[in-house]
């Protein structure tokens, strides 16, 4: 397996140019089984999630060419209605060919999800909205199927607002007969970003970025081409280490419109956040304020950046407290950190981190994408050499980011075990 090595102590300054978004463009290269018509998508990152779902859409019978960050997906001469354990493991986003397929197909049989271990987040919203639409379905040996001969619009109340639930519900929903009101959808940027590929093939949605979505069957959709909106999570995971490193980083395509909360906190800790033109600015502080966080849903601050948001408080004046409000079991980060000497305690969904002078490079390992983005960050904060394991996890969410990180000033190699 992989290893990166950290020489740690290196001010980051100069420009990084934000990948696409990996959320985003899950659902909008899954959302392609909805039409037989050509569709194209730009701004693809290039990522092992990425990957795994071109293999899925390939499996399920779409024919891909891909060139640079440009994907164009046809139709092939049979879709399936099958999405099997073996590539559904490597990924919970797949499970949101299940809406698709079955506004397509009337049938759907695909694995229960696996993914980061972050929890249960068991797919109850997802099938009880199926539900409502009037799907029948049956879990048998690690697999669900459902069968509607025709989806028939409803009212739905997710009781999380779920992501994931809202992608397939949403995609779904656009083949069904008649209107579809979802209440508590979630209000991501890559619901938005769904939404607008499927109103240009023809769907139509109401309400996207809010909390309740209105969409109006219809009999078909064409096919479209989009360009993938900029990652919110990436462009955070580097305004953090701007933050954190000293110096001065420009992050090129940057939205902070999408990162309005992290913004909030940052300048709290003493950064400096600026726009100039398409892009943001962040300066270091000189000194580091602690400042609590506490995760919730969008327009909330994102889970996806807690492990970073408390690497960054490891190095603060003060006490700082870090509550976890959206998935279980996300604090597997806190051992590594606490073996470059971070001062971390923790009482139920609650982190309490005491800032300390430095951190010492270590060997660490990498638990989940977001926890490895944490280790990374810390390693280029610390003292001396950090080698860091289990990397894969890391090449699920982040296009190049030892390249992009050394053009900036770190000092980052890949070798193996």
């Amino acid at each position: 397996m992989d290893i990166l090595t950290v020489e740690g102590g290196s001010k980051l300054r100069g420009t990084l140019a934000v990948s696409g978004s990996k959320n985003a463009a899950l659902p909008v290269l899954i959302a392609t089984l909805l039409t037989d018509d050509p569709c194209t998508i730009t701004n693809v990152p290039d990522l092992r999630d990425i990957e795994t779902v071109i293999s899925l859409l390939v499996f399920l019978g779409k024919q891909i060419a891909r060139s640079g960050n440009s994907i164009e997906v046809k139709a092939g001469p049979t879709l399936y209605a099958e999405a099997p354990y073996e590539l559904v493991r490597r990924m919970r986003a797949s499970i949101v060919v299940v809406g698709p397929l079955l506004a397509r197909l009337g049938h759907v049989k695909a694995s229960l999800p696996g993914g980061c271990a972050i929890g249960g987040r068991p797919i109850n919203i997802h099938l009880d909205g199926f539900r409502a639409l009037g799907a029948e379905l049956q879990l048998e040996q690690g697999y669900v199927e459902l069968r509607a001969n025709q989806l028939k619009g409803a009212t739905i109340h997710l009781d999380f607002a779920s992501v994931g639930a809202t992608e397939n519900l949403m995609m779904a929903a656009t083949l069904a007969r008649g209107r579809t009101i979802l209440n508590n959808a979630a209000m991501e940027p890559e619901i938005s970003d769904l939404a607008a590929f499927l109103s240009a093939m023809g769907a139509r949605i109401d309400g996207a970025g809010t909390e309740t979505l209105t969409i109006d069957g219809v009999s078909r959709l064409r096919g479209a081409a989009h360009r993938v909106v900029a990652d919110r999570i990436e462009a955070g995971t580097y305004m953090i280490a701007g933050a954190l490193c000293g110096g001065e980083l420009k992050l090129q395509g940057a939205r902070l419109d999408h990162l309005a909360a992290l913004t909030a906190k940052l300048r709290q800790a003493g950064a400096d956040v600026d726009e100039s033109g398409t892009d943001v600015v962040v300066r270091a502080p000189k000194r580091r304020n602690a400042v609590n966080v506490e995760t919730a849903v969008y327009p909330g601050f994102p889970t996806d950046l807690q492990a970073q948001w408390m690497t960054l408080m490891t190095l603060a004046d003060g006490v700082t407290q870090v509550s976890e409000n959206v998935f279980e079991n996300r604090f597997m980060h806190v051992a590594e950190l606490q073996r470059m000497g971070a001062d971390i305690q923790i009482k139920g969904n609650t982190a309490t981190i005491r800032g300390v002078e430095t951190l010492s490079g270590a060997d660490v390992m990498v638990s989940d994408l977001r926890a490895g983005a944490a280790l990374v960050l810390g390693a280029l904060a610390a003292s001396g050499k950090s080698v860091i394991h289990r990397v894969y996890h890391l090449d699920r969410g982040y296009e190049h980011l030892e390249k992009k990180l050394n053009a900036v000033g770190a000092r980052i190699s890949r070798g193996q075990e």
